[in-house]
């Protein structure tokens, strides 16, 4: 009996090695998945910031197409929220403001979780047509956008935007149409009733002479 202790002994301390190992093996695989996820997350801040560069700095609508999902869920301003849409409507949007203006910006900073990046950017618009020139003015805009990647690609946008400055811009524009409006209808009036009035007063000093 004496004999097998030794050999028991010896057989116990390779089982407790091989516990341990098995125990701290999954331990070691922890730092390669955690910069698995670090470069995903480092890949789609550079797309998000790609989107701005060439889109909306540049005025690249090609790059719609490399950036986002043929359509994508969008939650905005208004009545956008939680509605799908394809991803030709980033191009329309962006075309509109570069029809009626030059646009340049700048990214503040980009934070990145799993697979949602968020931005926050300066939105520079000079307009070139006098009634974006009324309602936008030129004033950078801040802007927070958050976006949701699948597989590359941008599958959901959040819309943040620091409107408080616009939309003062906007209601003052709106203000003074609505002021401008009455103004003017009285006088086209008041410019009809003096012909009138003029008419009629012509009208005995060219009887009396014939």
């Amino acid at each position: 009996m004496k004999l097998f202790r030794p050999i028991l002994s010896t057989f116990s301390v390779i089982l407790i090695s091989l516990s341990v190992s098995a125990v701290q093996e999954p331990a070691a695989s922890e730092p390669a998945a955690e910069e698995h996820v670090s470069a995903t997350e480092e890949q789609n801040k550079a797309i998000a910031r790609r989107f701005y560069e060439q889109v909306w700095f540049s005025r690249n609508m090609d790059a719609v197409d490399e950036i986002f999902a043929p359509t994508y869920i969008a939650h905005d301003t208004g009545d956008r929220k939680g509605i799908t849409e394809p991803a030709e409507e980033q191009k329309i949007t962006a075309e509109r403001f570069w029809n009626n203006g030059n646009m340049s910006g700048a990214i503040d900073y980009q934070i990145a979780e799993g697979d949602l990046v968020a931005t926050r950017w300066q939105w520079d618009y000079e307009p070139t047509s006098w009634w974006m020139k009324l309602v936008a003015g030129r004033r950078p805009l801040p802007i927070i956008n958050v976006f949701r990647f699948k597989d590359g690609k941008v599958v959901e946008i959040w819309n943040h935007r620091h409107d408080i400055d616009f939309f003062g811009r906007t209601l003052f524009a709106a203000g003074l149409l609505v002021g401008l409006i009455p103004s003017l209808i009285l006088s086209i009036f008041a410019l009809i009733l003096w012909r009138k009035l003029r008419k009629a007063r012509s009208a005995p000093a060219e009887s009396a002479t014939t």
